[in-house]
């Protein structure tokens, strides 16, 4: 269940970004959006070791918490209309 809150939150996230940042901009909150859903996910991969799950169990989970906002935020900053 936290990984489905963990990515929705991150869809939410991307959505309000790529949205607010106007469409000459898109690519630019995309790109800022990843590097800070990646400090998010290091910080929650760093959180979910430290209560003494190992990195093997960790790793898929954080890939996938990660790839699948930072993907549709991509997606979203590609598919925006030409000025």
């Amino acid at each position: 269940m936290r990984t489905l809150l963990f990515i929705v939150a991150g869809l939410v996230i991307v959505g309000i970004a790529v949205w607010a940042a106007g469409i000459a901009k898109r690519r630019v909150a995309a790109a800022l959006f990843t590097m800070g859903w990646l400090a998010a996910v290091i910080w929650n991969l760093r959180t979910g070791m430290s209560h003494g799950y190992s990195l093997q169990e960790e790793l898929p989970i954080q890939l996938l918490i990660f790839a699948v906002p930072v993907a549709v935020g991509w997606l979203l900053a590609w598919k925006a209309p030409a000025r």
